[in-house]
């Protein structure tokens, strides 16, 4: 198949990485993958780095200028499916092949838990032009089911899936002693949270957990307009010495292999995120929130614990006992990763997505 994905978002995260790695995937099972997304764009940048080939559109925002050049590049460029990803470059997409004699069909994926609009027009975008519609989770589906109204034939679920050959155990030890190399004392219990710097991902939230919790580490990984704040709730908090910030890091599993236990207390649109997944993989303990579809990776007191969110006094005694368990915490990023094997895998994902496109570029 021809498959092109549009992605308007700016930004760097899960959405974007799971966008690079299904479209590497798909290519690698011998389809025709390309990328259409902003020039400002990082996801633009990044592409090279997964062997995808992207072109830059002027599809940042719902303007004039970007409705012609998505209209104008698939008139010349004749695809099977077109997979996209967020309100603009959907909005723009659904418009232009609305005007294109031959146009492929359409295949949206969710990847957050956010509202969709009521209105008729957002209706018209997922119900009448799009072919088939994806969420990264179950709850994510349900709701556009019980609230939207969609049919329920029209949707499935394909969480993000992870290569577990990259994403495995490893030496704790030998991670730990290569932070100490970077200059980051990273001895005695140590959490991490791998997330892009943004409000709803919980970062606050946990550093008041943290506050309370004496000689108890953090590692920061990610970057993101959040960041100043976060950095002011360190210092306000006097966390200076026991939080680490660390910025963007290609590969996070040395990050992870370092921690006792993972935390991501997200208190809004999430799917399943790629970095609990990932943490599973690693065989790490999770501690999350009930929030999106996170609940369908973590099994509370099985695989890690589950907290609601904006409440620190649950998480920090969700945290305090892992940590003051390492067996118990042992046992269940162990249990983690065997869920993960079974349900989360990239293979699986990339089977799904295929099986998706195919049906859509078929008619059915």
């Amino acid at each position: 198949m021809k498959i092109v994905h549009t992605e308007a978002s700016c930004g760097w995260g899960g959405q974007e990485i799971r966008i690079l790695e299904e479209a590497r995937g798909l290519a690698a099972r011998g389809h025709e993958v390309q990328l259409l997304c902003a020039p400002e764009s990082r996801i633009l940048q990044e592409a090279p780095r997964f062997g995808v080939t992207a072109t830059a559109l002027p599809i940042a925002r719902k303007r004039l200028p970007g409705f012609f050049a998505m209209r104008r590049w698939l008139a010349a460029n004749p695809v099977d499916v077109i997979n996209t990803h967020s309100s603009t470059d959907s909005w723009l997409a659904a418009l232009a092949c609305k005007t294109l004699a031959k146009a492929p069909v359409i295949v949206r994926t969710r990847h957050i838990s956010a509202p969709v609009s009521l209105n008729p027009s957002t209706r018209w975008l997922y119900l009448g032009a799009t072919k088939h519609i994806v969420t990264t989770g179950e709850a994510l589906r349900q709701t556009l089911i019980e609230v939207n109204g969609y049919p329920s034939e029209v949707l499935t679920s394909v969480p993000t899936g992870i290569d577990p050959e990259r994403y495995s155990p490893g030496d704790r030890g030998a991670a730990r002693q290569a932070l100490e190399k970077s200059g980051i004392a990273a001895d005695g219990p140590l959490l991490a949270i791998v997330s892009t710097l943004r409000s709803w991902k919980g970062h606050v939230y946990l550093l008041e957990a943290l506050a309370g919790m004496p000689g108890i580490k953090l590692l920061v990984v990610g970057e993101g307009p959040y960041q100043p704040t976060i950095e002011q709730k360190v210092a306000e908090l006097g966390l200076q010495d026991r939080v680490f910030l660390v910025g963007q890091q290609q590969d996070v599993v040395p990050w992870m292999r370092a921690a006792d236990v993972f935390v991501l207390p997200s208190y809004a649109n999430e799917g399943v995120p790629q970095a609990v997944l990932q943490a599973m993989m690693t065989g790490l303990p999770v501690v999350s929130t009930t929030v999106g579809a996170i609940a369908e990776a973590v099994d509370d007191r099985v695989t890690g614990r589950l907290v609601p969110p904006r409440e620190v006094e649950a998480l920090r005694a969700a945290l305090t006992a892992l940590l003051a368990d390492p067996q118990q915490a042992r046992g269940m990023g162990a249990a983690g990763r065997e869920r993960a094997l079974a349900r989360f895998s990239r293979n699986a994902m990339l089977d799904r997505m295929e099986a998706i496109f195919s049906r859509a570029a078929a008619g059915n």
